[in-house]
């Protein structure tokens, strides 16, 4: 599969343009703009390059550390359930936690309950 990294650079300059850096919380849900990324980091998806992505730790007003979502079934320790999101029956993926600059959030899709939110948290720390 080839990747459109050209595309991508079109799209995320616009992306670093962005003047406003939306308001967000820990827990909440947001379809956020991954990008396409180098072999097998996790990229967004269709044409925007997004994904949705939990909001592990607010870091500043311009950053905070997210989890992307995949819905693959895939059955895996690095991919704890985290119930259905739109829908869609959801899966954190532990292995590709990171950084983002908040001008990636688009949406914010809903907040994740509290119990679910520390079993994914405790994860995270036991995986350290």
């Amino acid at each position: 599969m080839t990747k459109d990294f050209d595309g991508w650079n079109e799209n995320k300059k616009k992306i670093n343009q962005r003047a406003d850096s939306p308001f967000y919380h820990e827990r909440e849900i947001w379809w956020c703009t991954f990008g396409i990324n180098v072999g097998f980091e996790q990229d967004g998806s269709a044409d925007e390059y997004r994904r949705p992505a939990l909001i592990l730790k607010g870091l500043s007003a311009q950053t905070c550390l997210v989890i992307p979502l995949t819905t693959s079934t895939k059955r895996h320790a690095m991919r704890p359930s985290v119930g259905k999101v739109e829908g869609q029956g959801a899966h954190v993926l532990l292995s590709q936690m990171r950084v983002i600059d908040t001008k990636r959030l688009v949406r914010k899709i809903e907040y994740l309950n509290i119990k679910t939110f520390e079993r994914i948290r405790k994860a995270v720390k036991d995986m350290l």
